[in-house]
């Protein structure tokens, strides 16, 4: 089994990806910060589905963390990572060191706007989607990929990079890809090795409730009484919420009449020191 080509260097990358262009390739680049689960695979499988050419990117983003987050304690899983990406036939992968990503000197961040000023997951990171639309763009820019794959778990950051990439005219095809559950529900998280015994037993609780309040609201019954009644249900199995919203699947305004077209229900909560996310159509 023969293992990807680990790429360090942008002038490498450059001109790897480059011979793929002229021979006639398509490109899928998987963004990834390591750490790899299966969700991240399913992305993998679904790029070699799109394109001749596989990327995958392992960089832990230090733009997108804030001081007191977790950045030194980040899952690193490097050797089981690359094991898997070799099983799976990855061609390429690229990771950067910090300095290579953002050199001395580097004085350029992108602010993104719409679907990253919703309310959601920007009003407890303020900083994480000017550090993700940054990042995400130049890795766009360096292996000029025709598709992009991003899991749905994170959606209100599926949905800022795709505004972005079709905001600065990057031509890359961004393609959401559903979220990857373990058996009792809980969606696919690095964050998911922080949460101890007790604490991965409580945490599917944020999956059943997602699919309680978007059957009450389907039901008919009123949005707010729904969201309230959700939130009680995840706050009494031991979590401190951080949202619960109903919000429109595009632009991700709220969302106040359970007729509205397209809907996402999406979640936030801390158990214990873990902070996990969630969300589903409804």
């Amino acid at each position: 089994m023969a293992k990807p080509a680990v790429i360090r260097s942008i002038s490498s990358l450059r001109r790897t990806v480059g011979r793929w262009r002229q021979a006639g390739a398509n490109i899928a680049l998987v963004p990834t910060m390591g750490a790899l689960h299966a969700g991240h695979l399913e992305l993998v499988r679904q790029a070699k589905r799109n394109a001749d050419r596989v990327a995958v990117s392992i960089f832990v983003n230090p733009a997108q963390f804030a001081p007191h987050e977790d950045l030194a304690s980040y899952p690193r899983t490097w050797k089981t990572d690359v094991a898997a990406l070799a099983r799976l036939q990855v061609d390429l992968i690229w990771a950067p060191s910090p300095a290579e990503m953002y050199p001395d000197g580097f004085a350029a961040r992108i602010e993104p706007e719409g679907p990253a000023k919703a309310g959601l997951e920007d009003a407890f990171r303020p900083h994480f989607f000017g550090g993700v639309a940054t990042v995400v763009a130049k890795l766009l820019l360096q292996v000029e990929p025709q598709f992009a794959m991003f899991g749905e778990k994170d959606f209100q950051q599926l949905k800022v990079v795709t505004a972005m990439a079709r905001d600065l005219n990057i031509p890359v095809k961004i393609i959401g890809v559903p979220t990857m559950r373990e058996r009792d529900g809980l969606a696919m998280s690095s964050r998911n090795a922080y949460l101890s015994p007790n604490e991965r037993a409580v945490a599917p609780t944020l999956y059943r409730t997602l699919k309680d309040s978007a059957s009450r609201i389907k039901s008919g019954d009123a949005v707010a009484a729904a969201l309230a009644a959700g939130r009680s249900e995840i706050e009494r199995a031991g979590f401190v919420v951080d949202y619960l919203e109903l919000r429109d699947a595009t632009t991700l305004a709220p969302v106040a009449s359970p007729k509205h077209g397209k809907m996402r229900l999406l979640v936030a909560a801390k158990l214990g020191r873990t902070r996990l996310i969630d969300n589903i159509k409804v």
